[in-house]
């Protein structure tokens, strides 16, 4: 009986946390860096990081084969409800928030958009740059694909709930957006502030009819000027708090929210 005991003891201390993580291909990179630090300061520890989009990541979440769901938006009540079907509260924590940047190809000589062109462009009723002050080109709009939350802020933020124009060039993945992008000269697309390069060029947006532009980046989205931020979530079960609770006491301590300034985020604090 002792024996036992000690094997079993002997394994619970072996593997002290394990923990998974799926979902939002935004807040993937944040998530990977963050467990990665995690397992430095704490040898036991295993967690598991994948993206898939922020509607995987929640179905994940309710089917029960994911600790944590990350996610870009909020989450819809009938997935809430099925949650709670399973007989657990849902519980929810904003570990960053993002800025969304709106990309074209960097030849592209365009510099300023309007809500109401983004509006326009993405919903198929403007189709040609010359029509925004650019060249007589083909607009090529890029999208991520519908279980991306992504899609979904961008579309009740950007678009006032409009459906996208039918065809749209949908991306798994947002890297997948920024390498289309930056080999097509009509290209236009949206993706997260911690994956904006050089590769493509992030265009100033105003949401006042034009009377003032902002660019994307993090100073202009903590001082509330740029338009379009969004915070960006862990979605757990009440269940699982206490199990969850050191990584995400780590992702919100300082160490952890100087990698999400790192990164290329705005830290929650």
């Amino acid at each position: 009986m002792k024996k036992v005991l000690f094997t079993a003891m002997l394994t619970a201390a072996t593997m002290l946390f394990a923990q998974t993580i799926k979902g939002s291909d935004t807040v993937l990179p944040l998530s990977q860096q963050e467990a990665e630090a995690f397992m430095k300061a704490n040898k036991n520890a295993r967690v598991t990081v994948t993206g898939g989009g922020s509607g995987v990541g929640i179905s994940a979440l309710i089917e029960g084969t994911t600790d944590i769901a990350q996610s870009s938006r909020e989450i819809k009540l009938d997935e809430e409800k099925k949650v709670e079907a399973k007989g657990s509260k849902l519980a929810e924590v904003i570990v960053a928030y993002d800025a969304l940047a709106v990309v074209v190809n960097p030849s592209n000589k365009v510099t300023n958009l309007t809500r109401e062109q983004l509006e326009g462009i993405f919903t198929g009723k403007i189709t040609n740059w010359k029509e925004v002050g650019g060249a007589d080109m083909k607009i090529v709009p890029y999208s991520r694909e519908t279980s991306s939350g992504t899609y979904e802020f961008f579309k009740e933020e950007v678009l006032k709930k409009k459906d996208y124009v039918a065809g749209i060039l949908s991306m798994p993945a947002t890297g997948a957006i920024v390498q289309s992008i930056s080999q097509t000269p009509g290209a236009i697309g949206y993706i997260g502030l911690a994956y904006l390069d050089k590769k493509v060029k992030a265009v100033k947006v105003s949401y006042d009819g034009g009377k003032t532009f902002v660019e994307p980046s993090i100073a202009n989205a903590k001082n509330n000027t740029y338009p379009i931020v969004r915070p960006l979530i862990y979605y757990y079960t009440e269940n699982k708090a206490n199990a969850v609770k050191p990584f995400v006491d780590y992702v919100l301590s300082k160490e952890g929210q100087d990698i999400v300034n790192k990164i290329g985020f705005i830290t929650v604090k």
